[in-house]
C-alpha cells in the first residue's frame, strides 16, 4: 500500500455552547485531497468555527493517494470523516453503498436549492442516478482541466516572427487543437534566453488517473462519447469511433513530439514543475491552481496568460471538482450537516471564490463583475459550460484502471494502435458491465 501523509488544521474554539444551544459544541472532521484549494477552505471555515462554537480539523491527503485512502475508509465503514469532498467519480457509489447522507430533506428544510448552482455542477458533483432529483452532495469545488502558457514568450517580437515564418500564421491563443499541437511543436527544443524549452506538459500519469483526465481533453474535443444512448452502456461505435481513433492518436502524436523528455508518468504536480521552472511555452492543469500560479513570482503576473481547452469538433473540457458530503458513519451528522448549510450561503459563496476555492454558487458566477474579478474566470466560466465526466458507476475505479492502462500502453509504451487501444477498452468495459449485471 502507497504511504499517504497529511496536512492536519485546527482551530479556534473546544467546547462552548452552540449559539445560544443547548448541545456542546463538536469536532468536525473534514476530509479532501491536499492541495492549494484546500488550504484557502481552512481559512474560510475560521468564520464558520467562530459562529458555530464548533471546530474544525482537517485531513489532507495528496492527490495521488486519496482515492486509495478515502475509498478505504468509506468501504470500512471507518468515522474519520465527518464530511468528505470527494471526486465527482464517486457520487455513484456513495449512495448507492450507503456511504453518503441523501441530502433531499435537509435541503429542503433549510431552503437550500439546487436551482442556485451551476447545473453542470449540480449533475456532476451532486446527483445519483445522474440527472435526477436525489443529491447526495452540495457542489463545493467547481474545476475543469484547462491551459496556461507563457504569455511574455508568445508577445515577444522575435519568437512572433519565428512563428510566422514557421507557420505563416500569427502567434495566439490557440482556437483549436490542432493549432494547439503547431503552436507545441513550434516550441517544442527552441532556444529562448540560452536555454532549451519545449512544448507543452500534458497528462500521462499511469497509476491513478492523470492519463485518462488528460487523454480526454482531446477526445471529448473530438466528440467521444461513452455509450451510443445514456443509460445504455452501448459502446461500440461511440468509444471506438472513428473521431475517437483520431483523437487518440492525436495525443499520442503531442507526447512524442511536443513535450518535455522523460515526462513518461506525469500529472499535476510534474506540469507545475515544469512549467515554473521555464521548460515549456504551456501546460494543461486543472484551474484549482491558476489562482497560485497567477501568484507565482516567478511565472505569474504579466508573464502567464490563460484559456480553455481548445475544441477541434465540438467545444469540450475535462470536469474536475467536487461536492461536499456528509459520511453516513459520522457520529456528528447533524454538525456536518450545519457546516454545509453554513457554506451554502451566497456570501460565504463569495468569499470561498475570493480565497481561491471555485464556488459553483450562480450568485457567485452571475455577478456582472465575475468575470473581470480574476484574469482566468471567464475563462472558467466557458470552460464549464462544456464539460464532460467519465463513468460515474459505482465501480468507476475498475473502469479507471482499464482506461489508464489502454491509454498509457499504447500512448506512452507504444503498444498497438489506438484503434486496438479502444477496441480492447470496450472488451474491458463490457466485462464489467456484465459482471455487474448492466449488460
Amino acid at each position: 500500500m502507497r504511504k499517504f501523509t497529511t496536512i492536519a488544521a485546527s482551530t479556534l474554539s473546544s467546547a462552548v455552547l452552540l449559539g445560544g444551544a443547548s448541545a456542546w459544541a463538536e469536532d468536525l472532521t473534514l476530509c479532501w485531497a491536499a492541495w492549494d484549494p484546500a488550504n484557502a477552505l481552512v481559512e474560510l471555515s475560521k468564520e464558520y468555527e467562530a459562529q458555530s462554537g464548533n471546530t474544525m480539523h482537517f485531513e489532507f491527503v495528496p492527490w495521488p493517494n486519496f482515492a486509495d485512502r478515502m475509498l478505504n475508509e468509506l468501504n470500512s465503514g471507518g468515522k474519520l470523516c465527518d464530511l468528505l469532498i470527494g471526486d465527482s467519480q464517486w457520487i455513484g457509489g456513495g449512495a448507492e453503498n450507503g456511504h453518503y447522507v441523501k441530502l433531499n430533506d435537509f435541503f429542503d428544510a433549510n431552503s437550500i436549492s439546487m436551482d442556485d448552482f451551476a447545473p453542470a455542477t449540480v449533475y456532476a458533483y451532486s446527483t445519483w442516478p445522474k440527472g435526477t432529483p436525489n443529491y447526495y452532495a452540495l457542489p463545493a469545488m467547481g474545476d475543469a482541466n484547462g491551459w496556461f502558457y507563457r504569455k511574455d514568450w508568445f508577445e515577444r517580437d522575435d519568437i512572433k516572427a519565428a512563428y510566422k515564418e514557421a507557420t505563416g500564421q500569427d502567434l495566439r491563443e490557440p482556437q483549436s487543437q490542432k493549432e494547439l499541437l503547431q503552436i507545441a511543436q513550434f516550441f517544442q527544443g527552441r532556444d529562448i534566453d540560452g536555454q532549451t524549452r519545449y512544448g507543452a506538459a500534458i497528462f500521462t500519469e499511469r497509476g491513478s488517473e492523470g492519463i485518462t483526465m488528460g487523454a480526454t481533453g482531446a477526445l471529448y474535443a473530438w466528440g467521444f462519447k461513452y455509450e451510443n444512448t445514456p443509460g445504455e452502456y452501448d459502446m461500440a461505435g461511440a468509444v471506438n469511433s472513428p473521431e475517437a481513433v483520431e483523437a487518440l492518436e492525436f495525443y499520442k502524436e503531442f507526447y512524442k513530439t511536443a513535450t518535455p523528455p522523460g515526462y513518461t508518468d506525469s500529472y499535476m504536480e510534474q506540469g507545475l514543475d515544469a512549467f515554473k521552472s521555464g521548460q515549456v511555452a504551456m501546460a494543461m492543469n486543472w484551474f484549482a491552481f491558476f489562482p497560485g500560479l497567477y501568484q507565482d513570482p516567478d511565472v505569474g503576473g504579466d508573464k502567464i496568460g490563460f484559456f480553455v481547452n481548445p475544441p477541434q469538433n465540438v467545444a469540450a473540457s475535462t470536469l474536475g471538482g467536487q461536492g461536499i458530503s456528509v459520511v453516513s458513519y459520522s457520529e456528528h451528522q447533524d454538525a456536518a450537516l450545519d457546516y454545509i448549510k453554513w457554506f451554502a450561503q451566497p456570501d460565504v459563496q463569495a468569499k470561498w471564490w475570493s480565497l481561491g476555492g471555485y464556488s459553483c454558487h450562480n450568485s457567485v458566477l452571475n455577478d456582472p463583475g465575475f468575470k473581470d474579478s480574476q484574469p482566468f474566470a471567464a475563462d472558467f466560466l466557458e470552460a464549464m459550460g462544456g464539460v464532460q465526466d467519465f463513468w460515474q458507476e459505482p465501480v468507476y475505479a475498475e473502469l479507471l484502471l482499464a482506461m489508464q492502462k489502454r491509454l498509457h500502453d499504447y500512448v506512452v509504451a507504444d503498444v498497438g494502435t489506438a484503434q486496438e487501444a479502444l477496441d480492447l477498452l470496450i472488451e474491458d468495459w463490457t466485462e464489467t458491465f456484465e459482471d455487474e449485471g448492466k449488460l
